[in-house]
């Protein structure tokens, strides 16, 4: 099972105004969930005019530390933009996958968002009554058909697709030693040894560094 989850803010700093998800099991949406939250700090305007939550839609509404529970429960959680979501909300035990990172690897050259990905790829999606895109569950639907869309394309399960996630750290940078600079994925093809070396022998590698060295010399064998 993987759980879409989504967000809706005061702005891009943060105050979440809404947090609804959906499941994805054996290829169907369900389980649907969605809270109006009370936010920290006053909805923006802009923020407003986008999602059309109002302050006075929130103001009895609890805070987001006392309906999060509710959205626990998955090994996996995925989001469009995960990172965003990710900072927006208190700790989520899972592991994270965005379909934003995943679109841009397998259809390079579309517009990336939600709205716009659901437009190229014919995204064939059932959305719920009386809401918007840029509502929480509306936007759940729209991620979760993506979501689908790229598992029966690319035939990933959640596993692989968590894997590639963090293959994306292959192409990151040495920040230190004498490759510093050079892409972790030209080293391993350059001098396997010297990274199989640091492996063996520094303990305290950042472990997206290590993970990304790791998944680079098992890409190049």
């Amino acid at each position: 099972m993987l759980r879409v989850i989504d967000t809706e803010t005061c702005g891009l700093q943060g105050g979440i105004v809404e947090v609804a998800s959906v499941d994805v099991i054996n290829g169907e949406i369900v389980n649907p969930m969605s809270d109006l939250v009370c936010p920290d700090r006053p909805i923006g305007r802009q923020a407003m005019a986008i999602h059309r939550i109002t302050e006075e839609m929130v103001a009895d509404k609890p805070p987001i530390e006392q309906v999060i529970g509710r959205y626990h429960g998955s090994a996996f959680y995925v989001a469009h933009n995960a990172s965003f979501d990710r900072r927006m909300l208190p700790e989520m035990p899972g592991e994270w996958i965005c379909t934003m990172t995943l679109a841009r690897g397998l259809w390079p050259g579309l517009k990336y968002g939600n709205q716009a990905l659901r437009e190229a790829l014919k995204l064939e999606v059932e959305t719920p009554a009386g809401l918007h895109a840029h509502r929480a569950l509306y936007d759940c639907y729209v991620t979760a058909s993506l979501l689908i869309r790229i598992m029966t394309f690319s035939g990933w399960d959640a596993a692989e697709m968590v894997r590639r996630m963090q293959v994306r750290g292959s192409t990151n940078t040495f920040p230190f030693g004498k490759y510093r600079g050079s892409r972790v994925d030209d080293v391993a093809k350059r001098d396997p040894g010297y990274l199989r070396w640091m492996l063996k022998n520094i303990q305290d590698l950042r472990p997206d560094l290590r993970s990304a060295m790791e998944r680079a010399l098992s890409a190049d064998q």
